[in-house]
Formats: C-alpha cells, sequence, structure tokens
C-alpha cells in the first residue's frame, strides 16, 4: 500500500533531523555502554551509580529526574542495586516520605574502578568531532533537551 502522506519541507527536514539525532545517539550508547557488560550492570543501574558518583546522595525521586527514568522503574533499578550491596536508602530527615540513595563503600569502589575508563571511551567516541563541534552538540542538544515542545 503507498504512502500518501507527503510532509512539508520543515517536516522533512525536522523527520531527517530527529532520525539521525536518535540512530545517532543509539549507535554511541551501544559502543559506550559496551564495557558494562562484564560489571553485570545494566545502563540504568550503572546511570544510578555514577550520578550518585558523581552528584553525591539523592532523593530517590531525584536520581530518577537525573536518569529520566520513571519512579515505577527508578524503584526496581535501586531495588536491585540495594539487593547486591552497591547502594543504600535512608528515609529523608527533611521528608519522611523520601528516601535518600547514596552508595555504599562496594558501590563507591565499583563505580571508582569503572568510571574512569567509561570516561575515556565517552572521549574517544565524541573525538570524532572537534572541541568546537562537541561545545556546539552540547549547547544544541541541552536547548532541545529544555524546549517546551
Amino acid at each position: 500500500m503507498k504512502n500518501n502522506y507527503k510532509p512539508t519541507d520543515r517536516e522533512s527536514r525536522s523527520l531527517g533531523a530527529y532520525v539521525k539525532l536518535m540512530r545517532a545517539a543509539e549507535s554511541v550508547t551501544v559502543r559506550v555502554h559496551g564495557n558494562l557488560a562484564g560489571t553485570g550492570l545494566t545502563v540504568s543501574q550503572f546511570g544510578v551509580l555514577e550520578a550518585l558518583y558523581n552528584i553525591g546522595p539523592m532523593t530517590q525521586k531525584e536520581v530518577g529526574a537525573k536518569i529520566l527514568k520513571s519512579s515505577g522503574n527508578i524503584t526496581m533499578v535501586i531495588d536491585n542495586l540495594e539487593k547486591r550491596g552497591l547502594v543504600k536508602r535512608t528515609r529523608s530527615s527533611e521528608d519522611r516520605r523520601a528516601f535518600v540513595v547514596s552508595l555504599t563503600n562496594d558501590g563507591y569502589a565499583l563505580i571508582d574502578d569503572i568510571f574512569p575508563e567509561h570516561a575515556r571511551v565517552i572521549t574517544r567516541e565524541l573525538g570524532v568531532l572537534s572541541i568546537k563541534e562537541q561545545v556546539e552538540l552540547a549547547r544544541l542538544c541541552k536547548k532541545l533537551g529544555l524546549s517546551l515542545g
């Protein structure tokens, strides 16, 4: 069956840019997270450990917002990290309904061990772009990500 939809020039440009953005992101993500295979961590689990490593303890809600995961999903991810002894949850002293998530000594040791290689892989992947292009890419992604749609 033939497609009857004819996009406008603006739509064609937008659709093309979107497809390229998503393919590039997926391609780079697969290569960057390839080094996680030996750790037994999922990409989401790594994201939680990385956020706690670089930012410090946060509420479970803040962690979810940082790694763009829903409250239900982030609960499961943190449950699994807690079972492995990599994070711990404590009740917030400011809001008894909230839990603060922090790295355990084992969690810190693991992320401290694997993060430097992760940073090197990202640097290598983005090395196809000049410094100026990396800065521009970051600016454009931030603009796109913060847009109100």
